[in-house]
């Protein structure tokens, strides 16, 4: 029995529409782990879940930005916080686990793990050099012609900004993991420390991955793993002693030169 992970199918792709058809494991009771960005409509996103929860024990879900786009050609016009729980009322009509729900127990190789799906936004705090608030910041990207297409498709109804959204997660979150002894596997769209986005090749689109306010959630809350997508550059470092694990599949222009046939599912706590 696995615990397994993979992240950023944008199922809107034909081609990775066919490769999440194929998407399966030897084991029926091994869960399986979706760190955001299955896709932008609603239609897509309960195809996926309805066509993989069968296949595994669990499905456990976070969102990602992508979820969360408010487009034109949804049928689906909700907006922010509504869009949110609109999807979590989705998995818990199709069993999938989601932020909101209690955290599940694995009987890991070496002892029960708790597994956390996170939903905690970005906040634009990733800044770049030169930057001294989220106006500069966002300025400088502006002028480097990087701007993440939440922009214009990700609205923070009813809060004020998607900063100030942000915020109110990371309490929330903060105060539920709290209450959690033991071991974790924490899941997040986005990576809980910076230091993954210094490979991206525009530095300025890390103001759209991740917040400061997590930067010791890897230590505070015990993780043996921190699972991640968003970036679509599947990779595993270290920080702290913790493994922190990239499980994107990404876009085809991104997977096919890597001749990626399936979507490779990330075993979490493999031995290192």
């Amino acid at each position: 029995m696995k615990l397994l992970a993979t992240s950023d199918l944008h199922v809107s792709y034909q081609d990775n529409r066919q490769v999440v058809e194929a998407i399966a494991s030897p084991d029926s009771s091994d869960w399986l782990i979706i760190a955001g960005d299955i896709g932008e409509r609603f239609a897509d996103i309960e195809w996926t879940l309805q066509t993989l929860r069968p296949r595994f024990g669990e499905l456990i879900w976070s969102p990602g930005n992508h979820e969360l786009w408010t487009t034109k050609d949804d049928e689906n016009q909700s907006r922010g916080e509504m869009r949110y729980k609109q999807l979590v009322e989705l998995c818990r009509s199709l069993d999938v686990v989601t932020p909101e729900d209690p955290y599940e127990v694995f009987p890991g190789p070496t002892g029960p793990v708790t597994v956390c799906p996170l939903f905690l936004g970005y906040d634009y705090s990733f800044r770049p050099h030169g930057a001294t608030d989220v106006k500069s910041a966002l300025a400088i990207a502006h002028e480097a012609g990087v701007v993440c297409t939440d922009e214009y498709f990700l609205h923070p109804d009813p809060y004020p900004s998607r900063e100030a959204w942000c915020q109110a997660r990371v309490e929330e979150t903060e105060e539920r993991l709290a209450q959690i002894t033991g071991p974790t596997v924490l899941i997040n769209h986005y990576p809980l420390v910076r230091d993954p986005t210094f490979v991206l090749r525009y530095p300025e689109f890390a103001l759209w991955c991740g917040t400061a306010l997590t930067a010791d959630w890897h230590k505070r809350f015990n993780a043996v793993e921190m699972v991640y997508g968003h970036l679509h550059i599947p990779r595993t470092t270290h920080y702290d002693g913790v493994r922190f694990d990239e499980v994107s599949l990404g876009y085809p222009r991104e997977w096919k030169p890597r001749g990626t046939t399936q979507v490779k599912l990330h075993d979490v706590l493999r031995e290192s």
